[in-house]
Formats: C-alpha cells, sequence, structure tokens
C-alpha cells in the first residue's frame, strides 16, 4: 500500500510539473511573435512548452495578462506597461528587456522634413505613452517644442510652440499604417512599421536615437517574475540566436537588440 502511495504521489507530482511547464504567452505578430516561435523548441528541450498566442491590441493583451488568461506577454515597453498600471490599478512587472524598436515618423507625401508645409496633418498614437513618444520624437525633429516638464506622457496640450501649426490626429496606433494615404505623416510604432513595409533607416523621415529608454519587455503580473518557466524564456530571447536574428532580419535598424 505504500508503495502504491508512493507512486500515486510521483505521477500526481509529473503531472503537475507537466501542467506548470505550460506558458501561455500574448503576443503581436512582428518581431515579437517571430522571435517567440523562434525559441520555441529549445525550450521545448528544457521542459517550457509556449504557446504563442498573436493579437495586435496592446490593451486586451495587459488585460488578458492580469485576469491571469495568459502567463506573460511580450508586446510592450516600459513606458506603456507603468502607464497601464498607474491608469487600471494593474500589477504587471517587466521580467526582462528584449529589443528596441524605433519609432519613427513617415510620409507618403512628401520625402523630407523640410517639405512639410504650415498646417500639415499629424498621425500619431492615441494612447498616453506611445502620443507622448511620438511627440518627443516630432520634438526632436525641431517640428516642435514642449512645455518643460511634460515628459515620456505629454499630450498634444503640452506643446509649447508649433512654428507650422502641425495638426495632429489622434489614432489608434494599430490602424495609423492605413492612413498614411489620408495625413500628411504618421509617427508609427516599430511593430505596426514593420507589417506594413516601412523600414524606420530607409523609409523615415526622422527616426527615434538608440538611447531610447523605450525598451520591448517580457511583461508578468507580480510575483511570476521567478518563476523558471519566465526566466527560461528570457534567457532564450536573451541569446545569440535573436541577436543574430535581428541583424541579420532587420539590417536597417528597425530592430535593435537591448541585451
Amino acid at each position: 500500500m505504500k508503495k502504491i502511495l508512493t507512486l500515486s504521489a510521483a505521477v500526481f507530482a509529473a503531472v503537475l510539473l507537466s501542467a506548470q511547464a505550460k506558458l501561455k504567452v500574448g503576443a503581436t505578430p512582428v518581431p515579437h511573435a517571430e522571435m517567440l516561435n523562434l525559441v520555441k523548441d529549445d525550450l521545448k528541450a528544457q521542459g517550457v512548452d509556449i504557446q504563442v498566442i498573436e493579437m495586435t491590441d496592446y490593451v486586451i493583451l495587459n488585460d488578458a495578462l492580469e485576469s491571469g488568461e495568459l502567463d506573460a506577454n511580450f508586446d510592450q515597453h516600459i513606458p506603456y506597461m507603468e502607464s497601464t498600471n498607474k491608469e487600471k490599478g494593474y500589477h504587471l512587472v517587466n521580467a526582462g528587456g528584449i529589443h528596441i524598436e524605433p519609432i519613427a515618423l513617415y510620409s507618403k507625401k512628401v520625402s523630407k522634413l523640410s517639405d512639410l508645409k504650415k498646417k500639415a496633418t499629424i498621425a500619431i498614437p492615441n494612447d498616453p505613452t506611445n502620443g507622448g513618444r511620438a511627440l518627443l520624437l516630432l520634438q526632436a525633429a525641431g517640428l516642435i517644442e514642449l512645455k518643460k516638464d511634460a515628459g515620456i506622457t505629454a499630450t498634444t496640450l503640452d506643446i509649447a510652440k508649433n512654428p507650422l501649426k502641425l495638426k495632429f490626429k489622434e489614432l489608434d496606433a494599430a490602424s495609423i499604417p492605413r492612413t498614411l494615404n489620408d495625413v500628411d505623416a504618421a509617427v508609427i510604432n516599430g511593430n505596426y512599421a514593420i507589417p506594413a513595409g516601412l523600414s524606420a533607416t530607409k523609409d523615415g523621415l526622422f527616426v527615434e536615437g538608440k538611447d531610447s529608454p523605450y525598451v520591448n519587455i517580457i511583461a508578468v503580473k507580480d510575483g511570476n517574475q521567478n518563476d523558471p518557466r519566465v526566466k527560461a524564456l528570457v534567457k532564450a530571447l536573451q541569446s545569440n540566436k535573436i541577436k543574430n536574428y535581428i541583424s541579420e532580419k532587420f539590417k536597417d535598424g528597425e530592430v535593435v537588440a537591448a541585451f
């Protein structure tokens, strides 16, 4: 009887371990899901079975992470996560930084900044952190000047100087690439620019510097950052395999490794 009980306990432990080894990770398609799929087999060999769930909506990805529907997500930078925590009372944390996707200003109507005319319409993301990031980019480009205390959550109300009297159309970040024909220029996040066939360094009128604080991370709910499965995932993504993938696929700097 004792032997049977011991065997049953061992079987139960094995089943439990198998269940714990599964990891649901939400991600935007490019480059996040591509990177996850690249390390999927490597992680499986270590006993970690990741299920990659592709979505394009940052908001839904964080809602699902907070609710426990996802174990981790890979789609956002630190300022966006911190803004979500503050706005919604969420408990998301950074489990590890992977890469930077420089944001850029694109246009199908002009080929250089100096060609932008007065009262030109610029599309920018409508969420607080990416909207602020876009405005900081436009300030770095010399198109506007923000109030000194504006910071990374700047809004259009923080614009102190606007010599060209530029107009701003605030839109969902994922939809902005589709508006390029309807506006004079648009600030587009890297993970939406890449699927739209846009290269920051080739097509961008102005590109964010490589010292950007907007590192894309593996995010988890607080308390799970030391989960062995999560640590294995971060280690796999901070590998030479991913570094080589980035340097080979994104030769024009659309994605830059941050490790």
